[in-house]
């Protein structure tokens, strides 16, 4: 709802006994970002939890009757004048007006926060806006509420000699305003005069609307509103003080909601410094699994292997025996054991476990990244020489993220450590339990992470028994329909999974997913039948040509080795392009044409759809006729080319791999935004086109006999099936540089040979030529024609004497 720039609840009453519940674990997870304006010029970002901000409020409250449409006005004032967001429900709406049964009594809340443009904001600090709902003289509790955590209360009412008693409050600390309309027939001054001397309402804190014109009104207002918006902040995480004071509930003191947080601030509480404590607390799947992942590789690729091929193997699974003894000898940390305690609590308050760990986390790692990035910017502003700074700097900044994914990495990094040991070895035992949490998790609906993003390597003995562990507790003949999405970094993959499914990937500019995350999603009983599945497995995928991995030499094989992963996995692939044009993903399509062909020869037959963001024109289905039969040409010569590299050559066209029809299985999508963010709400067309693409899923699920669900178990084979892992080693032996030279090396010399030995021949025949005729041709004309004209001529010289009779003879 606050995405959309909605209001959103903060005080919520009971319809059956009036009490109001503080909703702060609600807005826990609100994340804002904005761009305050300073004086001294610097424009700073500013991000972070919206409860945890020093975010002043200003209440806007009726009392009595007011002939002032007080949402509709506010509305105004945090808008734009060129767009009007009704962030608001006024009465004017459609479905506005209708009869009030559960909103009295409501206090919502909305944000404006600015971007940093003096030319587009209505506000230069950031200010949370409150609005009661009905008439706040029988709403005495909330009145107080909002009194004593605002800055100000503007209170609208024309009923000045009615009974305003709820302005008396004594332990107030907002400023109060008093908005009245001077157009009613019974506006009376000396009243007005009198009522605010008996509440003590300054003569300046009076705004008397006099003009039928409400854009005169709407910007007097935001004067008033812009001079109390640095006075008194309060973070909405202290009002919860407040609210007990005063007799409303707060949705955080349940039970299960403390003891989660008391476990996460047991864990969180330590951490000074995250590059330290992932050292420290999490050590397991720091470099020595990063060493143990490159010997998995190479023991699958065998590249660095001599003519020995066995007892170069046979030192691999030395090497790794000696990372895994490594491992074994350091102890299970202090932070991992609460850890663990914590993800075997109770159902309930393990979910507040995990929210409370992700979110202090999230702080921790976003204080530490801002404090970095500032220390980069200045080090390149003011010492742009200083390289070993720079880097070092660089490095903290893409190591310094620290979330419920590295404590589950490291979870995964026992448990194989563990399965390296003899089988009744007490230490094995004792993580027995282990992948059944995950897989109570992944039933849950938390996100669990497949592909470990640093070392770009499956815990395979981990991930396969969380799957057995998901199979056995679900179902043993649920089936799984799996969907991924693969595109460029920063073309919107996550926020595309998370507007379709209402799931919540983490989202946001740069290289936000490492490595794949699975999330399960449980069908609902009605909808089975049509989807042909009980669970849709999604999994979201970090951006290809990530610029952080773009300077490592293995940045194209590890693209590779993504793409072709997750759709070997999935039975529907949406390749996300931005914009139109996709040349940037030219290559990775190359590698999907491959990874296609090969799960069509195993059986498998995935289905794949093209995505294309930000494009706003609505002619784009029509205008790019053309570019898709383009992309069409080029499928097609990429499945031949495939074809022949598999010395498979049946497939002629991308149309023998799969069911691809390139005018409905293409969408286009125009931009998220509508207008400038922060205050920018959500494009509707963005929703519509997302529901469209979600609509025409579910229809080829529902047409399409192509798609095989597995369940749990076959999923399993998939992520460790030798055929695809014998696919992915002859992919990577085949397309390496070197192989390919060694390849082509035959056939460049056989060329050469031949054009030297043509080049030979052709000189040889040159000589011949020239010895048997051009020689004996040359002599005979110079000696009868051409000699003898020359010796005339030298004989007859000036004065007709004989010269140069020595050169004659010579000649």
């Amino acid at each position: 709802m606050s995405m959309c720039q909605f209001s959103v609840p903060l005080l919520l009453p009971n319809c059956d006994t009036q009490q109001s519940t503080l909703m702060l674990w609600a807005m826990r997870d609100l994340v804002k970002r904005f761009r305050p304006h300073s004086g001294e010029g610097d424009r700073t970002l500013v991000e972070g939890r919206i409860v945890e901000m020093d975010i002043p409020m200003v209440s806007f409250v009726r009392l009595g009757e007011s002939s002032l449409p007080k949402s509709q006005t506010l509305n105004k004032l945090l808008s734009t004048p060129h767009q009007l967001n009704n962030i608001f429900v006024h009465c004017d709406m459609e479905c506005g007006d209708v009869p009030r049964r559960i909103s009295d009594g409501l206090v919502e809340v909305s944000w404006y926060l600015p971007c940093g443009n003096t030319n587009i904001d209505m506000f230069t600090q950031p200010v949370a806006i409150a609005n009661l709902r009905g008439d706040g003289r029988f709403f005495k509790t909330q009145m107080s509420f909002l009194c004593q955590t605002s800055a100000a209360v503007f209170i609208f009412s024309d009923d000045l000699e009615g009974d305003l008693i709820t302005l008396n409050n004594r332990e107030s600390r907002a400023e109060l305003f008093l908005v009245t309309n001077s157009q009613r027939k019974t506006f009376n001054m000396e009243t007005l005069r009198d009522t605010c001397m008996k509440h003590e309402v300054k003569e300046t804190n009076v705004i008397v609307k006099k003009k039928k014109n409400d854009a005169e009104f709407v910007k007097t207002l935001r004067v008033h509103v812009s001079g109390v918006i640095g006075q008194n902040p309060m973070k909405m995480k202290d009002m919860a003080a407040v609210a007990r004071c005063v007799g409303i509930l707060v949705d955080e003191d349940c039970t299960e909601c403390a003891n989660g947080r008391e476990d996460a601030e047991s864990i969180t509480g330590q951490i000074q410094d995250v590059v330290k404590f992932k050292k420290d607390q999490l050590p397991l799947h720091g470099e020595i699994w990063k060493q143990i992942s490159q010997i998995e590789k190479e023991n699958c690729r065998m590249r660095h292997a001599d003519k020995d091929i066995e007892s170069y193997r046979s030192s691999l699974r030395t090497k790794e025996k000696q990372l895994r003894e490594k491992q074994q000898e350091k102890a299970v940390s202090e932070a991992m054991g609460r850890f663990t305690v914590g993800i075997s609590e109770s159902g309930t308050q393990r979910l507040y476990f995990l929210k409370w760990l992700k979110i202090q986390l999230d702080t921790l790692s976003r204080h530490n990244l801002s404090t970095l990035r500032e220390q980069y910017k200045d080090c390149c502003r003011n010492t742009p020489q200083n390289n070993e700074l720079i880097a070092e700097l660089d490095e903290q900044i893409s190591n310094c993220s620290l979330g419920p994914e590295h404590f589950f990495r490291e979870l995964g990094q026992i448990y194989e450590c563990a399965c390296s040991l003899p089988e009744n070895n007490p230490a094995r035992q004792q993580v027995k339990h282990l992948p059944a949490l995950c897989a109570q998790m992944l039933l849950d609906g938390f996100p669990v992470e497949l592909v470990d993003g640093d070392a770009s390597n499956i815990p395979m003995k981990w991930i396969k028994e969380v799957l057995t562990q998901l199979h056995q507790l679900a179902n043993t003949n649920s089936k799984i329909l799996v969907l991924t999405v693969l595109g460029v970094q920063s073309t919107g993959k996550s926020t595309l999974l998370n507007t379709m499914f209402g799931v919540q990937f983490a989202v946001g500019s740069g290289r936000c997913t490492r490595g794949a995350f699975m999330l399960l999603i449980k069908v609902s009983e009605e909808l089975r039948s049509e989807f042909k599945c009980d669970f849709i497995m999604i999994i979201d995928t970090e951006g290809l040509k990530s610029p952080e991995l773009a300077t490592l030499d293995t940045s194209y094989e590890h693209d590779n080795e993504l793409a072709t992963l997750v759709i070997g996995l999935s039975d529907i692939t949406i390749i996300n392009i931005a914009m139109e044009n996709s040349t940037e993903m030219k290559d990775i399509l190359q590698n999907v044409v491959h990874a296609f062909l090969r799960m069509k020869e195993v059986g498998k037959k995935p289905r794949c759809l093209f995505v294309h963001q930000n494009v706003s024109d609505m002619s784009a289905h029509d205008s790019n006729m053309r570019d898709r039969k383009k992309l069409m040409e080029q499928l097609d010569e990429m499945t031949l080319a495939a074809a022949k590299m598999e010395k498979n050559e049946k497939y002629a066209k991308f149309t023998d791999v799969m069911e691809y029809d390139p005018d409905k299985d293409s969408h286009y999508i125009p931009g998220l935004w509508h207008g400038t963010p922060p205050m920018a709400p959500v494009n509707a067309g963005y929703s519509e086109a997302v529901y469209e693409l979600k609509k025409s899923l579910i229809g080829s699920l529902q047409t399409s006999d192509n798609i095989r669900n597995n369940n749990a178990k076959e999923f399993l084979k998939w992520t460790q099936a030798r055929l695809f892992q014998k696919a992915h080693k002859e992919f990577n032996v085949r397309n390496d540089p070197q192989n390919r030279l060694m390849e082509s090396k035959p056939i460049f010399l056989e060329k050469f040979l031949e054009s030297f030995s043509e080049k030979d021949q052709c000189q040889k025949r040159a000589k011949q030529f020239t010895e048997t005729c051009v020689k004996p041709a040359v002599e005979d004309y110079v000696s009868k024609h051409l000699g003898q004209a020359i010796a005339d001529h030298m004989k007859m010289g000036d004065g007709g004497d004989l010269q140069h009779t020595s050169l004659l003879m010579s000649f």
